[in-house]
């Protein structure tokens, strides 16, 4: 239930906050700051990276790219993603988290979860980086790299829905203990 891979949202337990605070409201309540703002705008930016990975894994797929240009930009979007997420996870594991559940000791097992889905997610980064060298390497060594672009492309598949479900609960999570506490942050 509380798993990664089969979870479609927080357990019930864990929404009274986002039951007070929905995210209809959120940019418009008082305690919504720019710290906030930019925390989610990385959210937005996980998701447009990885929406912009996946589409130049389609186009090489589907012949519309160049093999030069798209493992050149495969590589920089691809590691710009798995050092900006690892680092996200890094910060909210040892500062974000521990501050927000010492506020409301009623979400701990949410924070938990979250955590949880950072161990898990780092599996999934591995995988896509080993994908994603393995496709680069056919590349280079001139050998098309079809068949490694294409087990690419089913792990970014089923990498977002991973990350997307981690990331509208971290939201549901997060945001509203901000709004509730902020004065106390």
């Amino acid at each position: 239930m509380d798993d990664l891979d089969t979870r479609t949202g927080l357990p019930e337990a864990l929404r009274y906050l986002v039951a007070q605070y929905p995210r209809d409201i959120w940019e418009s309540h008082r305690n919504f700051d720019e710290l906030t703002r930019f925390w989610l705008e990385r959210h937005v930016m996980f998701r447009q990276l990885l929406d912009r990975i996946n589409a130049g894994a389609e186009a090489f797929l589907d012949g519309n790219a160049n093999a030069a240009v798209f493992a050149r930009e495969n590589a920089r979007y691809t590691g710009f993603f798995l050092n900006q997420l690892h680092g996200h996870h890094q910060i909210e594991d040892v500062h974000y988290f521990p501050t927000l559940s010492g506020l409301e000791p009623g979400l701990n097992r949410g924070f938990e979860i979250l955590d949880q889905d950072h161990h898990a997610l780092d599996g999934h980064l591995h995988g896509l980086a080993d994908d994603t060298n393995a496709m680069l390497e056919a590349i280079q060594a001139r050998q098309g790299g079809h068949d490694a672009a294409g087990r690419l492309h089913a792990r970014l598949a089923g990498f977002a829905s991973f990350l997307d479900r981690h990331l509208v609960d971290e939201e549901e999570l997060v945001i509203p203990v901000i709004l509730h506490h902020a004065p106390r942050l």
